[in-house]
């Protein structure tokens, strides 16, 4: 329930409670039967009972908002910090590759290509991407395969990545 809804309720139990408790008051004076009390009586307390349980349900609920607005701003921050600390790791890791993809004597085209396919993009990703055609990214990841002495796009990811995951 949306706070303009839960305000609109507030504001409706607050009148009848208001309204309820008026008329109550008047029907004392002029001295009504007490089941025509009782029955005014009732609407006032639940209409008052109702205000009190919304109230204290929008106050927990901006509560638990304000919690996790908070939280989820600590885990940006956290996230900020571990893009900062990853960064050279990553950075390193980009340079190590491209040193190897070098060594292989790949092509600036080819290189690229390589990148891609370690990202794990599909051929007609890295077309669609380097604007050619699916067959041109097929043939440079042949290519790449052959000179680098793998057979296959998880051979040559494995190459770069396999000592990164190394069990405990």
């Amino acid at each position: 329930m949306e706070f303009k809804e839960r305000l609109f309720i507030i504001l409706a139990l607050l009148a009848i409670a208001g309204f309820s408790l008026f008329d109550l008051i008047e029907d004392l004076d002029e001295g009504v039967t007490i089941w025509h009390v009782a029955i005014e009586g009732s609407v006032f307390i639940i209409s008052a009972i109702a205000v009190f349980i919304l109230l204290m349900g929008t106050f927990k609920l901006k509560q638990q908002l304000a919690n996790a607005t908070q939280f989820s701003q600590s885990l940006r921050e956290e996230n900020q910090k571990y893009k900062q600390l990853s960064k050279k790791y990553v950075t390193g890791l980009a340079e190590t590759i491209d040193e190897q993809l070098s060594n292989w004597q790949l092509t600036k085209a080819e290189k690229e290509v390589a990148f891609m396919l370690i990202k794990g993009l599909s051929l007609k990703e890295i077309a669609e991407f380097r604007g050619t055609t699916e067959k041109t990214a097929r043939t440079q990841s042949t290519a790449i395969y052959a000179k680098a002495g793998v057979t296959s796009r998880s051979q040559l990811s494995a190459f770069f990545l396999e000592d990164l995951f190394l069990p405990g």
